[in-house]
C-alpha cells in the first residue's frame, strides 16, 4: 500500500532517503524535521526524496507520517505500509526498490547518528563511492559501556569470521549509488537486523568501492530501544555462522576471477555537534 506527494512535473529526484519506522512516535516529528533542514541547506533541496516504510506499527507512527506529509507537500514523499512486520531488512529493501534517486541511503530515524552527516555521504557517492557507511565513535558513558562492549566485540568477530576489513558492518546509515549497488542489494536474503552485514559482505566482495565515515553516535532514552543486547547477540552469531559459508563462497568467487576486494577509505572530519554549516557548504 502506498500513498503520499508525488513529485513536481518535471522534477528530477537525486537523492532518495529511507525512512524505515516501527513504533517511532517519540521521535519521528522532530527527526524528521531536522532531516528536512539539513537538506534544505543543499543543492538538492528540490531534487530529493523521503521514503516512509512503515513495518506494521503498533502506535500512530503512520498517522504522523500523514501529517509529515501534509506539512511538507513540497517534497517529494511516499508512504509504504506493511501488513505485517517483515523485519528491518525487508523494510529498507521496499524502500529502495521504490525509490527513485540515483543515490539512495537510509538511516535510523532516531538519528543516534545525526542528519547533519547526510552531506557528507551524498558528498562521497558524488565523489565516486559505491556505498558510503557510517563508523560509530560513542562517548564513554557508563550507561551505554555494554553496548559499546557488544558492538566492538560484534566488529572483530565480523573482521575474522568474514574476512572484512570493515569497522561497523551493522549501523543504520548507509548510501549507496543505485545504479551500481542495486544488483547486489537485490541478492540478499536476509529480512532482518542482519541484513546490514550481508549488504556490506556482498558489496566488499562485489567490488564496490566503499567508504566509512566516522560519526557521532549520541544514545538517545526518550525512545524504548527494540534491541534485546543478550537475545540479539546470540541470534547475530547463529545468522553469523549461519552465513559464513555464503561469504567465504563470495571471496573465492571474487579472487577466482584474479582480482582482489578494493580498499575500504575512511574519510576524516569532525564529529561534533557544531559542524553541520560546514557540512552542508561542501555540496553548494
Amino acid at each position: 500500500m502506498q500513498e503520499g506527494n508525488p513529485p513536481r512535473a518535471g522534477q528530477a529526484i537525486d537523492v532518495s532517503i529511507i525512512v524505515a519506522c516501527y513504533n517511532e512516535r517519540p521521535v519521528l516529528r522532530d527527526s524528521i524535521t531536522r532531516v528536512v533542514d539539513v537538506m534544505a541547506g543543499t543543492r538538492y533541496a528540490e531534487n530529493y526524496e523521503l521514503v516512509f516504510v512503515d513495518d506494521h506499527s503498533r502506535d500512530n507512527t503512520v498517522d504522523i507520517i500523514r501529517e509529515l506529509i501534509e506539512k511538507y507537500r513540497h517534497i517529494p514523499i511516499k508512504l509504504i505500509r506493511h501488513e505485517r512486520n517483515m523485519g528491518r531488512g525487508r523494510t529498507v529493501m521496499d524502500g529502495f526498490e521504490a525509490a527513485q534517486g540515483r543515490i539512495m541511503g537510509f538511516l535510523d530515524i532516531d538519528l543516534e547518528t545525526p542528519a547533519h552527516y547526510i552531506p557528507v555521504a551524498v558528498l562521497e557517492i558524488e565523489r565516486g563511492a559505491d556505498v558510503v557507511s557510517a563508523m560509530r565513535i560513542y562517548r564513554f558513558l557508563w550507561r551505554t559501556f555494554y553496548r559499546q562492549v557488544l558492538s566492538m566485540g560484534y566488529h572483530k568477530l565480523v573482521a575474522s569470521v568474514l574476512h572484512l576489513p570493515l569497522k561497523d558492518t551493522e549501523v543504520g546509515f548507509k548510501f549507496f549509488n543505485r545504479e551500481q549497488a542495486m544488483p547486489l542489494l537485490k541478492e540478499c536474503v536476509d529480512p532482518g537486523w542482519f541484513w546490514d552485514t550481508e549488504v556490506m559482505t556482498r558489496s566488499y566482495f562485489g567490488g564496490l568501492k566503499i567508504v566509512e565515515i566516522p560519526t557521532l553516535f549520541i544514545k538517545r532514552y526518550d525512545k524504548t530501544s527494540s534491541v534485546r543486547p543478550l537475545h540479539d547477540s546470540l541470534e547475530y552469531f547463529a545468522r553469523l555462522r549461519h552465513f559464513r559459508r555464503e561469504a567465504h563462497r563470495l571471496e573465492n568467487e571474487y579472487r577466482e576471477r584474479g582480482l582482489t576486494p578494493v580498499e575500504v577509505l575512511t574519510i576524516s572530519h569532525p564529529v561534533g555537534h557544531g559542524d553541520e554549516p560546514n557540512l552542508v557548504r561542501t555540496l553548494k
